[in-house]
């Protein structure tokens, strides 16, 4: 297998990037691999068509299409600068619908980036007509980016046990409860994913539990794992006592069932 042929198996996801602020972004040479463009040349064009069609909607092309030229090694060890781009999801979007209809992946490419589009689009009135497990769904995608957006901070803020680390926010959400307690408490089997299994109100606790971690790492400029252990379980306490006050009771979880169906990994 070759190196194009093997690069190919990668989908949209696996070659997603985060960066420092949470905001998720695509290598257009990455990209290139991945929608079977063999030249760059060819696929620059098919990049140009895509700036286009966003400058003649008025859109901020240098928002979406940033400069990211880089080094590259030769065979003979010599380095030359060559030309990348960091996309947005709305440019990978643009390219898809430039891209050559014929290729089966341009297909893919297209409904891939108008539904990842659309989910970030969502207004609160679309929001509130979907169902349980379609916001269950919707909120789950979130709080996965929002933990990798915390861990990225965490990490920079000396944290080295990440296990240690999550739970500190689980003590303080859920009174003292380990991740490894809630999945008891829920019923799950061994290595279930507790956020796989909550409903989109506790979904949305643990969110907010996560961002406001990573918003006072930042802010605090958290440099020691003690501290950062520390910070989020205060701030997982607080999103607890402001929930308690409103009558929730996030102890015993938030349904009377012991176990939520697990909708949310039949709709991968």
């Amino acid at each position: 297998m070759n190196k194009l042929e093997k690069n190919n198996n990668k989908t949209f996801e696996d070659i997603k990037h985060v960066d420092e602020n949470g905001i998720e972004f695509w290598y257009a040479r990455e990209l290139q691999i991945v929608l079977n463009y063999k030249e760059w040349r060819k696929f620059e064009g098919v990049i140009e068509k895509a700036k286009l069609a966003c400058q003649n909607s008025d859109i901020n092309v240098f928002e979406h299409f940033v400069g990211a030229d880089k080094l590259s090694k030769r065979a003979n060890n010599a380095k030359v600068r060559i030309n990348d781009y960091k996309l947005s999801r709305y440019a990978c979007y643009l390219i898809a619908q430039n891209g050559d209809s014929r290729k089966k992946v341009i297909a893919l490419a297209q409904t891939y980036f108008a539904i990842q589009t659309r989910k970030q689009e969502i207004s609160e009135k679309e929001y509130s007509s979907l169902t349980e497990d379609e916001k269950r769904f919707y909120q789950r995608d979130l709080t996965r980016k929002g933990n990798y957006s915390l861990n990225q901070t965490a990490k920079k803020s000396g944290v080295k046990n990440f296990d240690k680390f999550h739970n500190a926010g689980y003590k303080g959400l859920y009174n003292g409860e380990t991740a490894d307690d809630i999945a008891k408490r829920k019923g799950l089997r061994y290595r279930e994913d507790i956020l796989d299994n909550m409903g989109s109100d506790e979904l949305i606790a643990n969110l907010f539990r996560i961002s406001q971690t990573e918003q006072k790492l930042r802010k605090d400029n958290v440099k020691s794992e003690k501290e950062a252990n520390e910070t989020h379980y205060e701030v997982g306490k607080k999103v607890r006592k402001a929930i308690a006050d409103i009558g929730r009771n996030y102890a015993r979880g938030f349904t009377n069932s012991k176990k939520e169906p697990k909708t949310i990994r039949k709709r991968k």
